[in-house]
């Protein structure tokens, strides 16, 4: 069991790993720490994390005189009774600590950790690109990246907060560890207990492999969902559009609902890749643009069928050992 795990972002991805945790009973203590106090006062309030820390602040006493006792200060936070942490307070003495925030923020919040980081404490993130946080990880901890052990959970939701994460997000679900050379294996294994306490089934890429795969399928789809729901909303009638699009559009579009700043960071972190992904499929495009100005019926049905096919085969072999996701679940 791990004693202490603190999370940076406690809403829908740290969320759900905090109350993953707590189903499995794998950790004593889980301490959110969040640049928002509202998403803080909320996790608390909904029985997330048992105490908070607020992004690279101490928590002020009010009384200005309350005595620290183990780093919390004894005051009441907004669900009326548990302590509050001051920042560095909340590193030391974690066994794990995850970074459930947009990935352009991993720089800054190893940086804020790095000085009250314990030798034995196995850091870890959740972030959908993996080369980019890699060389950030390098940058910011020289030798302590030894501690760093890169993950990206494959699950997510449209919604975001402390009230989106749900206990059962990753079960069933794949966490791929994208391991560093200078990783103990040790570090690793407590990496993947922890997934693996939640449900999630681990899986192994190099951070380069890793944002190839996922250039073309997770992250050129939630580009060509927004791409195509702002294209709609910019048309003159648009009005008349969304009036009429059913459940069709709702299906294809379902993703564009996700944060547009963690998709901003994710489409520049894996810029080159999804570039590549973009390309090829501008290029699917022109050729079924072709088919359709010539009236090559044949054309179109084999493009049609072949995706059709290949869709089926995919979701009888890989998405059916799965359990159901929730009807608005979004791949990562």
């Amino acid at each position: 069991m791990l004693n202490k795990v603190v999370i940076f972002g406690v809403g829908l991805i740290g969320g759900s790993f905090a109350r993953g945790l707590k189903q499995a009973g794998a950790a004593r203590h889980i301490v959110g720490v969040d640049r928002s106090e509202g998403f803080l006062a909320r996790a608390l309030e909904l029985g997330i994390i048992d105490s908070a820390a607020q992004t690279g602040n101490p928590v002020p006493d009010p009384q200005g005189q309350a005595p620290i006792r183990d780093g919390r200060i004894p005051v009441s936070d907004p669900a009326g009774q548990t302590p509050l942490y001051r920042f560095e307070d909340a590193i030391k003495g974690a066994d794990l600590i995850l970074l459930a925030a947009p990935v352009a923020q991993t720089a800054r919040i190893l940086s804020s950790i790095l000085p009250h980081l314990d030798a034995n404490t196995v850091v870890t993130d959740a972030g959908s690109t993996k080369s980019d946080v890699v060389v950030a990880a390098r940058t910011v901890m020289g030798d302590k990246v030894s501690q760093f052990v890169p993950g990206h959970p494959i699950a997510g939701r449209e919604t975001n907060g402390p009230d989106a994460a749900i206990v059962d997000l990753y079960k069933g679900k794949k966490t791929v560890l994208t391991p560093l050379a200078e990783n103990a294996p040790a570090a690793i294994e407590r990496v993947a207990q922890a997934w693996k306490a939640c449900g999630a089934v681990i899986h192994t890429l190099t951070p380069e492999e890793h944002d190839k795969v996922f250039a073309a399928v997770s992250h050129l789809p939630h580009l060509l969902a927004y791409a195509l729901v702002d294209d709609i909303e910019r048309k003159p009638h648009s009005d008349l559009l969304f009036q009429y699009a059913a459940s069709g559009f709702r299906d294809f579009t379902r993703i564009a609902g996700s944060s547009p700043e963690m998709w901003r960071d994710i489409s520049l972190a894996n810029q080159a890749a999804l570039l590549t992904e973009l390309d090829a499929y501008l290029a699917q495009l022109t050729r079924l643009r072709a088919s359709l100005a010539a009236g090559d019926a044949a054309a179109l049905e084999a493009t049609y069928a072949n995706a059709q096919r290949a869709r089926r085969q995919w979701i009888e072999t890989i998405e059916a050992a799965e359990p159901p996701q929730p009807k608005d679940a979004a791949a990562e």
